[in-house]
């Protein structure tokens, strides 16, 4: 990947997940204010923003953060600093969806009282993205033990990184105009399909004898 795609690919990564765990400070605050103030515009507000703010955000940081893996000598198995922040991310995802999310509307319609396990989420979240952006600085520890001896990976061709930063876009359309929530199809077909596609066609060439 040229250095001018690759830059543009880690700023756009660099933005989303600061903008992630901006939103997630945001929910902090606002579940704490609900909680101490029993106004429940608080919950509305943090609804608000987690459907249509945060959750985008979240799937930009992921999405991009496993496309620089996939285009650069990192990969996805590799390092272990690269594979625990796979794991944390996909974590935070499911969890955000599956319970922050149902939670924070039970609350912003008034279903349920409020708890200490929403503002404890919301910091735990911020805080797995900070660790996270440490990973990604201080790179610790070893290769994993299964590409001990990694093969070097052909260079993707020259329109693909614009097909990577055009994938949060698109996700975020079909969200708005069609289907009304996230859904990061492009996402998923993007990222889980590259490393087959490459495996078929851009395999490197036999050393010749």
């Amino acid at each position: 990947m040229g250095r001018t795609n690759r830059n543009l690919l880690v700023w756009l990564h660099v933005l989303t997940s600061v903008g992630w765990m901006s939103q997630a400070l945001a929910l902090f605050t606002l579940n704490v204010y609900g909680m101490a103030t029993g106004d429940r515009n608080a919950y509305v507000m943090a609804e608000l923003l987690d459907e249509n703010v945060l959750v985008h955000l979240a799937n930009g940081s992921i999405f991009t953060g496993f496309m620089l893996s996939a285009l650069t000598r990192w990969g996805y198995f590799q390092y272990w600093w690269v594979l625990l922040k796979s794991v944390i991310s996909l974590v935070q995802l499911n969890v955000a969806i599956l319970l922050l999310g149902p939670a924070l509307t039970a609350l912003a319609e008034g279903g349920t009282a409020p708890t200490p396990a929403m503002p404890v989420g919301t910091l735990l979240m911020a805080s797995a993205i900070a660790f996270q952006g440490w990973l990604s600085i201080a790179k610790p520890w070893k290769r994993t033990p299964w590409t001990a001896k990694p093969v070097p990976s052909p260079a993707p061709p020259a329109w693909f990184p614009y097909v990577v930063l055009a994938v949060p876009v698109a996700d975020f359309a079909l969200a708005l105009l069609v289907f009304g929530n996230p859904a990061p199809i492009f996402f998923v077909l993007t990222a889980v399909g590259y490393p087959f596609w490459r495996s078929r066609h851009l395999a490197p060439a036999p050393a010749s004898g």
